[in-house]
C-alpha cells in the first residue's frame, strides 16, 4: 500500500506534464545551474558592433595609459629631456669612442678624448659666432634704426597719412600699455630666470649622464635588459639594439641634412650682404634638428634680417633661397638619404613632428621623429622574432625558450638582475658591436 500512495503523485504528475505539455528542467537545473546560452542569443548583437566594441575598450584602455604616461613624463621633463639629449649625443659620438677603443685607446682615454674634441668644436664655434655678433650688431642696430625712421615716414607719407601727432600718440599709448603690464612683464622675467636655471641644470645633467652613457653604456644596458621576464630578454636585447642603431643613422642623417640647409642658407645671405650671415647659419643648423619645418622657421629670421637691412627686394631673394634649400631639403636628402636611413614615410615624419609640437611643445618637436624611428625599428624587429637568428643577441647567452610569450618559458625565470654598480665573478668579453648600446 505504502508503494501504491507514493505511486499515484508520480503518475498524476506525468499526466499533467502530458496534458499542459510543461517542460520541466533537468536535475542539474533545479538546484541554481547556469542555463547555457543559445546560439540565437548573440545575434541580437550584430557581428560588426562586438568586433567594433572588443576594439574599442581596447584601445581606450591603450589611449588613457599613454596619457597617463605623457603626462607623467611631462610631469618630470626637467629630468627626461636632458636624458633624452645625451642619448642622442651618446649615438652620435660612439661611433667615434669606439674607433678609438680600437686602436687600443683606453676606454676611458677614449671617452675623454670624445668629449674634449666635441666639447671643443662647441666652444670654437660659439667664440666665432659671438665675435661676429659683436662686430655685426652695430652695424644692424644703425640699419635698424634706419629702417624704423622709413617706416615711420611711410605711415605719415603713405596711403595712410598718418600726422606726427598721431604717431606720437600710438607711441605714447604703447608705452602706457607696457607700464600697465608690469607686473605680467615682472613675472615673465621672473620665469625665464627660473627656466635657466632648469636649462643650467638641464645641460649640467646632459653631460654627466653622457659621460656614463659613453663610458659603461653596454653595463647599463644589460641591467635594463636584466629587469625583463627571462623569456623575454633576447627580445627586448635585440629590439634596443636594433632602436638605438636607428636612432643612431637618424642622428648622423640629420646632421648631414641640418648642415646642407646650413650652408645653403647661410651662403645665400652672404652672397646677398644680410649681416650676421654665419650667426645665421649655425642658427639654421640648429633648427633643422626639427624635421620639415626647422629650417623653415630659423630661414624666416633669415628674411626677416634682409627686410630690416636690406629692403623688401633683399628679403623677397632671402625668401627665394629659403624656399630653394627647401626644395633640395625635400625633393633631394629626405627621400634619397633620410627615408633609408630611418625607414620613415615624409608623412610619418611631419605627423610625427606635428603631434610632439602639440603634446610637449619644442621638445616633441625635437625628439618625435627619433622616438618613432626607435618605435619603428623595435616593432619590426620583435614581428619579424629575428632575435632567434641574431648573433648579436646570442652571444650575450640569454636564453632561448621554446613556448608561449615572447621566447616561450624558461627555468629560472624569476632570476634578478645584476645591478650595473656590482663587478661579476667572471664578466664576459665584450663583442665590437656591444659598445654601440649604451
Amino acid at each position: 500500500m505504502q508503494r501504491l500512495r507514493g505511486a499515484k503523485p508520480q503518475r498524476a504528475l506525468q499526466r499533467a506534464v502530458s496534458r499542459g505539455a510543461v517542460i520541466l528542467p533537468e536535475p542539474s537545473q533545479r538546484r541554481g545551474a547556469a542555463v547555457p546560452l543559445r546560439a540565437d542569443d548573440r545575434s541580437d548583437v550584430p557581428y560588426a558592433l562586438r568586433i567594433a566594441a572588443s576594439w574599442a575598450w581596447r584601445l581606450g584602455l591603450v589611449v588613457v595609459v599613454g596619457g597617463v604616461l605623457i603626462y607623467l613624463l611631462t610631469y618630470i621633463s626637467v629630468l627626461i629631456i636632458p636624458l633624452m639629449v645625451a642619448g642622442l649625443l651618446a649615438a652620435l659620438l660612439t661611433p667615434l669612442k669606439i674607433a678609438l677603443h680600437r686602436r687600443r685607446v683606453p676606454n676611458g682615454l677614449a671617452v675623454a678624448i670624445t668629449l674634449v674634441g666635441f666639447f671643443g668644436v662647441i666652444t670654437g664655434a660659439l667664440v666665432l659666432v659671438g665675435q661676429q655678433l659683436v662686430v655685426g650688431m652695430a652695424s644692424l642696430w644703425g640699419e635698424a634704426v634706419a629702417g624704423v625712421q622709413q617706416l615711420l615716414g611711410w605711415l605719415a607719407q603713405g596711403p595712410l597719412q598718418l600726422s606726427a601727432t598721431q604717431i606720437d600718440q600710438y607711441l605714447q599709448d604703447l608705452v602706457g600699455a607696457i607700464q600697465n603690464n608690469s607686473a605680467s612683464i615682472l613675472s615673465g622675467a621672473l620665469s625665464f630666470g627660473s627656466t635657466a636655471g632648469h636649462v643650467a641644470a638641464g645641460i649640467f645633467l646632459t653631460v654627466f649622464a653622457l659621460i656614463f652613457f659613453l663610458l659603461d653604456g653596454p653595463r647599463i644596458w644589460r641591467f635594463v635588459v636584466g629587469l625583463m621576464p627571462l623569456r623575454a630578454r633576447a627580445a627586448v636585447d635585440g629590439a634596443g639594439r636594433t632602436g638605438w642603431l636607428s636612432m643612431a643613422r637618424y642622428v648622423r642623417v640629420q646632421i648631414l641634412v641640418a648642415a646642407v640647409d646650413a650652408i645653403g642658407i647661410g651662403a645665400g645671405a652672404a652672397i646677398i650682404g644680410v649681416p650676421l650671415a654665419l650667426p645665421l647659419g649655425v642658427l639654421v643648423f640648429l633648427g633643422s634638428f626639427i624635421p620639415v619645418v626647422g629650417a623653415l622657421a630659423t630661414g624666416s629670421v633669415a628674411v626677416l634680417l634682409a627686410l630690416v637691412a636690406n629692403g623688401w627686394v633683399n628679403a623677397l631673394i632671402m625668401l627665394a633661397i629659403v624656399l630653394l634649400v627647401q626644395q633640395i631639403e625635400g625633393h633631394i636628402l629626405q627621400p634619397l638619404v633620410m627615408g633609408p636611413a630611418v625607414a620613415l614615410h615624409p608623412l610619418a615624419v611631419v605627423l610625427a613632428v606635428a603631434g610632439g609640437t602639440i603634446v610637449a611643445g619644442i621638445p616633441g618637436a625635437l625628439f618625435s621623429v627619433p622616438i618613432l624611428a626607435v618605435l619603428n625599428a623595435s616593432v619590426r624587429y620583435i614581428s619579424r622574432r629575428a632575435w632567434e637568428d641574431d648573433d648579436a643577441v646570442l652571444r650575450q647567452g640569454w636564453p632561448q625558450g621554446g613556448g608561449g610569450g615572447i621566447s616561450g618559458p624558461v627555468a629560472g625565470e624569476h632570476e634578478s638582475p645584476s645591478s650595473p654598480a656590482s663587478t661579476p665573478d667572471q664578466p664576459a668579453a665584450p663583442a665590437p658591436q656591444e659598445e654601440t648600446t649604451p
